[in-house]
């Protein structure tokens, strides 16, 4: 697990050009949004387009989403139960 939650890290700072930030800058179990990384819906579009690209994983709806994108090892943990790649 934490093997998959450095590389969503790596991933996620390459996805959305955090070029200042390095993977241990970010607690895996921060929030995303809000006062944790701070990210924004576009954001979460650029996570969600990562994760169908490298994973294979298609969120069938927001609901799932929120739930999913609460940290960087809720994404881990829903990844390593469901993807495709």
């Amino acid at each position: 697990m934490e093997d998959l939650i450095l590389e969503l890290k790596q991933e996620i700072i390459a996805a959305l050009n955090l070029e200042e930030m390095s993977p241990e800058d970010i607690d895996a179990d921060a929030p995303l949004f809000g006062d944790g990384l701070g990210l924004d819906s576009i954001d979460a579009l650029e996570i969600i387009v990562l994760l169908e690209k490298k994973y294979g994983i298609k969120l069938s709806n927001a609901s799932e989403g929120k739930a999913i994108f609460t940290s960087i090892r809720a994404i881990a943990e829903y990844v390593s139960q469901n993807r495709k790649k």
